[in-house]
This record gives C-alpha cells, sequence and structure tokens, in this order.
C-alpha cells in the first residue's frame, strides 16, 4: 500500500471516529428517549476501549493505531450521560466514572494486569455486542439505536486493522488479530439486526 493510500486511510477513520456517535446521540436527543439501546453493552464498550487503549499505550504502539480511542471515548461518555438522564436515574453516574477513573490506573501497576486485562478485552468488547444483539433480540425494535453509527464502527474496525497489519508489518499479538476479526463479525451482524427490525418496524 503506498503511503498516501495509508495517510489516506488514518485521516478517514479519524474523520469518521469524530463523528460516529453523532448520528445515534442525535437520535436519542431527538426522540428524548434510549429506546433500543441496552445500558450494559455501552458500558462493556466503554471498558474494551479503555483497557485496548490502555495496553497500546503502555507496549508504545504507533499513535496512528490508537488516535481515535480517546474521541470514541468521549462521545460514548455522553452517550452514557444520555442513556442515564432520559432513563430518569443519574445516580450510578458517579459511581460509574469513579469506577472506570480508577480502572485506568489499575490497570498498569503491574505488566500481569495489563496483559491479563487485553486477553479478555476481545471477550469484554464481544460481550458489549451479544448483549446489545439479545437486547435487539428480546425487544424484537430497533428503537433509537442508530445504523449508521454501527456501520461507521465497521468500517473503522476494519480500517484499524489494516493500519495496523500496514505499520507492524504484522507483528503484533494474536489476540490484536483475533479482537479485530471478532469485533468486525459482531459490528456486521448487530448493523444488519438493526436494519431488519427497522425495515420489519415499516413494513408492519
Amino acid at each position: 500500500m503506498a503511503p498516501t493510500l495509508l495517510d489516506l486511510a488514518h485521516w478517514s477513520t479519524w474523520a469518521v471516529c469524530a463523528v460516529m456517535k453523532l448520528p445515534q446521540l442525535g437520535a436519542v436527543l431527538a426522540a428524548g428517549a434510549a429506546q433500543g439501546l441496552s445500558l450494559g453493552s455501552l458500558l462493556l464498550e466503554l471498558a474494551g476501549f479503555l483497557v485496548f487503549l490502555r495496553y497500546q499505550i503502555y507496549y508504545g504502539y504507533p499513535l496512528e493505531t490508537y488516535l481515535e480511542y480517546p474521541i470514541i471515548i468521549a462521545q460514548d461518555v455522553i452517550l452514557l450521560f444520555f442513556i442515564l438522564h432520559f432513563s430518569g436515574n443519574m445516580k450510578p453516574a458517579l459511581f460509574y466514572a469513579v469506577t472506570f477513573w480508577g480502572g485506568w490506573y489499575v490497570l498498569t501497576l503491574r505488566k500481569w494486569i495489563i496483559d491479563l486485562a487485553m486477553n479478555l478485552c476481545t471477550l469484554i468488547s464481544a460481550a458489549s455486542k451479544l448483549v446489545q444483539l439479545r437486547y435487539l433480540w428480546q425487544t424484537k425494535d430497533s428503537g433509537q439505536v442508530s445504523a449508521l453509527t454501527w456501520s461507521m464502527s465497521t468500517y473503522t474496525c476494519a480500517i484499524d486493522f489494516l493500519n495496523l497489519f500496514m505499520l507492524t508489518r504484522f507483528f503484533f499479538p494474536l489476540l490484536v488479530l483475533i479482537r479485530f476479526i471478532t469485533i468486525l463479525i459482531l459490528n456486521i451482524w448487530v448493523t444488519a439486526t438493526v436494519l431488519h427490525y427497522r425495515k420489519a418496524k415499516k413494513t408492519d
């Protein structure tokens, strides 16, 4: 891949990540509700992003491979606030903030902690997608879940893998490869499920 094409991939990823959650945030604000969105899924997604970001920083991965994660995390935090606000229960907000903030520092107290967390990171991130899928299957209603946001998430996951491959010449842990493939498949699955229930609702 030519350097110019790789640069284009980087910029496209950052551009998409900068607005990834905006369709979702807009849908929730417009409806004044967060129907279809799973709080558990969002919390697991945040945990997975934080672990993955901390791992890449700790081991000195190229900045280009994780620069978009702080942007996504910030948008997820705002979405979490919206979900709690529209559910009428803001009490857990402080607990979540303290938990994630404390976890960020605990992760690097010992090398084995960050390594273990990374080993579990794929399971955590995959679980977040599966929890959202289960919620959709149970309600059979996509509600305010944004298919566009999930589509952009699928795109960035695929480009992130390509970026990492080109920057490290494939010399990265197998766990990282498994994570990208697993999350990519599940993102596609969630997107397809949201579109399916949206189409079914319009047909009815």
